[in-house]
Parts: C-alpha cells; sequence; structure tokens
C-alpha cells in the first residue's frame, strides 16, 4: 500500500511540474536615465557625500565624480571578467 502511495505521489508532483503557472508580469529591458545619477553615469551615490576619515582627498568637489567613475569602471572590468 505505501508502494502505490509514493508512486502516486510522485507520479502527482511530476505532472505538476508541468502545469502552467500564473501569467507573470512583463520585464521591461530598456534603458532608462537614473535621476539619483546627478552626473548621468547611472551611479547613485548613496547616502554618504563625502567619506574620508584620514584626509586624503584635496580637492573636494571632483570627489563625487571620482567616485561615481570608479564604480562605472569596476562594473566595466566585472562584465569584461565574464565575457
Amino acid at each position: 500500500m505505501t508502494s502505490k502511495l509514493v508512486i502516486l505521489s510522485t507520479l502527482v508532483a511530476s505532472a505538476a511540474a508541468f502545469a502552467p503557472s500564473a501569467p507573470k508580469a512583463a520585464f521591461k529591458t530598456s534603458l532608462n536615465g537614473d535621476a539619483r545619477s546627478p552626473d548621468g553615469l547611472g551611479v547613485d551615490p548613496g547616502p554618504l557625500d563625502l567619506f574620508d576619515p584620514l584626509g586624503f582627498v584635496d580637492d573636494v568637489e571632483s570627489f563625487p565624480r571620482r567616485r561615481a567613475v570608479e564604480i562605472k569602471h569596476g562594473r566595466i572590468a566585472m562584465a569584461a571578467f565574464i565575457g
């Protein structure tokens, strides 16, 4: 009796794997500009304005752009590594 129950539950589970699921929402693949990005690089500057506890930054005005460019270069390097 238990072997028949195991076989029946296996058949039901395998049939349920191929049953149609609920319709999913359509994904939008177009690229939009990010309103949070001040320089158009697509990088969110984050909650920190300037975090330099050791005082290495000489030019404070160019720091946000340098941070954004560094993040962008990191993303390009990750994409290049994958191929």
